[in-house]
């Protein structure tokens, strides 16, 4: 079911607390044992299945980090003048210095051997005398001056990536740098995903009465293939034991994880719940988050099923926050958690709950507001949101005070 009653009415003394759940779910993710060789420019996304090491040094030889002039420091000491004695484009080799000489030099470009400084052109006076390119150096710079070292970025051997980063595209960047042109990762999670409920229409058909369009498939799809996932199954069950029990075994036989919404609360209709506990075993359920306390965790025939709540908001809440921290520790990813920082809040809440609750706000001048709905029930409230504002159970609070803050950022892809 896509909505309805919230069930699953146990008091919050009963429910178990999200971070005892998350680090149960974690505790049962299995790593993954294939892999699979890819190009980098096929990467993105993907976990690395072992470290990534440098055959080379970045940058290769010393190089400057200013268009100027190269030069000796020591020279320097006779006259502030020196012959210009050779041009030096990027991706050219130097000659060496000459002695008493400076080289015409660019951003890039390796420093020819002999000279230990780069003067930035803006600190130089150029001319030509007698055919005689020549520099005047306003004040000597130190050793060293505007000089990137050999190696001074990566160093022959470094391990520039370990074994268990999810790539994104500056890692990309980084592998590239030391010429890796096919990285080993592990293999894409196959996923299907099942949402329960006869009053369901996918979009694009014509609702009856007592129908609404699912929303839950495309969202889950749409997280899954963002964390670059394989989605093998996406279907609507019919609301009965024996649909929901094949519709499980069918998906426990084509995927490595299977995720439900709807049908894991205590209603009539709800069958989900008992379908895992014919064909597998529960694990958790009812947990103290608000939206998705219904939320479940079990196996099917061995395979690991993820029940969200039937609610739209509860759906992405209870992805965002349990099912892909155990989804990615199952792709192989070491970090997992998303990153959160504290705001100020922007609105009162006087009356506290038992369960920790995840507000969609929005961020106005680094202050977090709310001015939508926060019913499960109500997804567009998520379109404006930032991200989430974590209350923790049994928490008050008054407008400046500090909340954690989770970036929609950190949970969508």
């Amino acid at each position: 079911m896509t909505a309805g009653h919230s069930g699953c009415d146990a008091p919050a003394s009963q429910l178990m607390p999200v971070d005892d759940a998350l680090a149960r779910l974690l505790a049962e993710a299995a790593l993954p044992v294939e892999t699979e060789e890819v190009d980098i420019s096929d990467a993105l996304g993907r976990v690395l299945a072992e470290d990534q090491t440098s055959v080379v040094d970045v940058p290769p030889r010393d190089n400057s980090a200013m268009d100027g002039y190269a030069l000796r420091v020591a020279d320097l000491a006779g006259s502030r003048r020196l012959n210009v004695s050779q041009r030096i484009p990027a991706g050219t080799m130097p000659q060496p210095l000459e002695p008493g000489t400076a080289a015409r030099i660019f951003t890039g470009s390796e420093i020819p051997l002999g000279a230990d400084a780069v003067v930035m052109q803006e600190n130089a006076t150029a001319g030509e005398a007698g055919g005689q390119q020549w520099v005047e150096i306003a004040e000597a710079p130190p050793v060293g001056n505007n000089i990137r070292q050999q190696g001074q970025d990566i160093r022959t051997g470094q391990v520039v990536i370990p074994a268990g980063m999810r790539l994104q595209a500056h890692h990309l960047g980084v592998l590239a740098s030391v010429g890796v042109a096919r990285v080993r990762v592990c293999r894409r999670l196959k996923v299907a995903v099942l949402a329960t409920g006869d009053e369901l229409v996918i979009p694009g058909n014509p609702l009856q009465p007592g129908q609404i369009y699912n929303s839950n498939l495309f969202t889950i799809r749409g997280l899954l293939q963002a964390l670059g996932c394989e989605v093998v199954d996406a279907a609507i069950v019919e609301d009965t034991l024996e649909g929901t029990k094949v519709a499980l075994r069918q998906a426990s036989e084509q995927a490595d994880c299977i995720i439900t919404s709807g049908g894991v609360s205590v209603g009539e209709e709800d069958h989900v719940k008992a379908a895992i506990e014919a064909q597998g075993e529960l694990r958790l359920w009812k947990l103290a988050i608000k939206p998705g306390k219904p939320m479940a965790f079990g196996y099917v025939n061995g395979k690991p099923l993820l029940g969200l709540p039937g609610n739209p908001a509860a759906v992405l809440v209870t992805f965002n926050i349990l099912a892909r921290p155990f989804l990615l520790r199952s792709m192989g990813a070491d970090s997992v958690v998303p990153n959160s920082f504290s705001v100020e809040v922007g609105f009162s809440r006087s009356k506290a709950i038992g369960r920790q609750e995840y507000l969609r706000v929005q961020l106005k001048d680094g202050r977090a507001v709310s001015g939508s709905s926060q019913s499960s029930g109500v997804l567009s409230s998520s379109v404006m949101a930032a991200g989430y504002l974590v209350v923790p159970p049994g928490r008050v609070f008054r407008e400046g005070d500090q909340l954690r803050f989770i970036p929609f950022s950190e949970v969508m892809n």
